[in-house]
């Protein structure tokens, strides 16, 4: 039988990447247009640093077995567009039943999480900090820090994800907003659009 060989993966710090990665991409300011809320701060933002990368990821992708795992490093900048930190896309598993775990590294930042149904819950992330994400609930990261965000995922590598469950909602229902006084807070995001009974029925009855 030809077994999978195990692997070892040094987790570079500094960079926020991992050696022995299977794969690497970025993300740059320019690809990640519509997810603020200030327009105009984001165009202008743009015009200064368009090309700038704000996340990356390095990742370790198993040969195609629905009972492995895919994991990996991200790291994203530090910054706001207006008074909006820095986040990622942000995605549901397109397998809607599986979770995914995430353990800080450096910097500070928040796991912003929303249920099919509208509920939102919020976890810190520091270094050391292990942050389980359940079946069912999309997920972003934030970089609420002054310095890089770095963390290590893993999850199911049938999981897929599933990237316009944010865009056809009109976003996520809460935005998360700069404040002198505390660090950040959350703002609602009137553009917010529930999703019916039956787009949340659907998401529990397709899995596999």
């Amino acid at each position: 039988m030809k077994w999978v060989e195990p692997i070892g993966c040094q987790v570079d710090l500094q960079n926020g990447l991992m050696q022995n990665s299977s794969g690497h991409y970025q993300k740059h300011l320019n690809d990640l247009a519509g997810l603020y809320a200030d327009e105009d701060a984001y165009k202008a933002l743009l015009s200064q640093i368009g090309n700038a990368v704000v996340y990356e990821v390095t990742e370790w992708r198993p040969p195609a077995r629905s009972s492995d795992m895919i994991f990996g490093l991200t790291r994203m900048i530090p910054g706001r567009v207006g008074k909006e930190f820095f986040l990622t896309r942000g995605h549901i598993h397109a397998i809607a039943d599986r979770p995914e775990v995430y353990y800080g590294q450096r910097g500070e930042g928040l796991m912003l999480m929303e249920s099919p149904d509208g509920e939102t819950r919020i976890i810190e992330i520091k270094p050391q900090t292990v942050c389980y994400v359940p079946p069912y609930w999309i997920h972003r990261s934030v970089n609420t820090g002054n310095d890089d965000l770095v963390m290590l995922f893993a999850y199911p590598s049938d999981a897929g994800q599933d990237y316009d469950i944010i865009s056809r909602s009109g976003g996520m229902r809460k935005r998360v907003m700069a404040d002198a006084q505390r660090g950040w807070f959350l703002e609602d995001n009137p553009a917010w659009q529930p999703r019916s009974t039956e787009q949340v029925q659907q998401l529990l009855t397709e899995v596999i």
